[in-house]
């Protein structure tokens, strides 16, 4: 018998928490009632600075049932802070625990598979997406470029998993000592190493609410990804300012050429379109320096990634 929290970041999701926490709050009795989990076992909501009524649905639900616990973060962090804020104080009581969010599209069923594959020796359990079929043709094709562009990039990732997964004490423990401030869990769980498993299971639609991860976000999440683990970028960007200066040679020797064969009509396209051209490409090799620039600053400045404003606990 082991402790299992279940740890769930909660951004505005007044409308889906009463049916999350039935459906959880069912799961963990079941496990708890047949003696695979032990009674100290907790389901932790994370506010993470929510501006309706998430966390006095919390604070009720904890008053009801000690199985619920909760932590309030002082204001919004994001996913990732909060998701790392509840880690952090599940190293602290549990064995292991399992990361989830609030909107119920990730399956409960699967957590049996969780426990069993952390039963089984593995400290790190991933849960992965068996299809998409429920995605439409734009969320598909987005979300496949995605894993496909980190791959490319060089960051280690499991493919269509996202932030379902188990994570024993050891992991936890190892989780705690990457102290980067620019968080990307996804990239962070595979570098940890120790023995890893996959469970498979069928991504449902939202209960409720609206999705807290539009496309704005994604494309920012995939931007975070890439320049946290990957130094891709910088090398294409050498590589595009090395194709750039032999366009200008081979440009210089055709200027020579036309000059002494007397083909002097002044190019004005073909001047502008070169303008442009290293303009815009100068532009954007800046932009990508900044990009690593910008990590480079936030990390120096070693501010705290969270802080907590209340914790429920009993």
């Amino acid at each position: 018998m082991f402790t299992l929290w279940l740890v769930i970041p909660c951004y505005n999701e007044e409308e889906v928490l009463p049916e999350t926490s039935r459906r959880l709050g069912g799961v963990m009795a079941d496990y708890i009632g047949r003696g695979v989990i032990s009674p100290n076992s907790r389901i932790c909501f994370v506010n993470d600075g929510s501006a309706d009524k998430t966390w006095d649905i919390i604070r009720s639900l904890h008053n009801e049932n000690p199985l619920f616990a909760g932590l309030s973060l002082s204001r919004n962090r994001g996913h990732q802070n909060a998701l790392l804020a509840g880690l952090m104080l599940a190293k602290e009581h549990a064995d292991a625990a399992i990361s989830l969010d609030a909107d119920l599209q990730d399956d409960v069923g699967a957590i049996g598979g969780f426990i069993e594959a952390y039963l089984g020796g593995c400290d790190i359990v991933y849960g992965v997406r068996s299809s998409r079929r429920k995605d439409g043709f734009f969320k598909r094709t987005t979300a496949e470029g995605f894993y496909r562009l980190m791959r490319f990039m060089g960051v280690d990732i499991v493919f269509n998993h996202a932030d379902y997964r188990l994570m024993s004490r050891r992991a936890l423990e190892a989780l705690s000592e990457y102290e980067e401030v620019n968080l990307f869990l996804r990239g962070i769980a595979p570098q940890i190493g120790f023995k890893t498993s996959v469970v498979e299971y069928e991504r449902g639609e939202r209960y409720a609410g609206e999705s807290k991860y539009p496309l704005r976000k994604m494309l920012a999440f995939a931007l975070e990804g890439i320049t946290s683990f990957s130094v891709k970028p910088l090398r294409i960007a050498t590589v595009l300012g090395c194709a750039a200066f032999l366009v200008s040679l081979a440009m210089l020797l055709y200027c020579i050429i036309q000059f002494f064969t007397g083909n002097t009509v002044s190019g004005w396209a073909s001047l502008g379109v070169s303008i442009w051209a290293l303009g815009g490409l100068q532009l954007l090799m800046t932009g990508i320096v900044g990009e690593y620039l910008g990590k480079v600053y936030m990390e120096a400045k070693r501010r705290p990634k969270y802080i907590i404003d209340s914790t429920l606990l009993r």
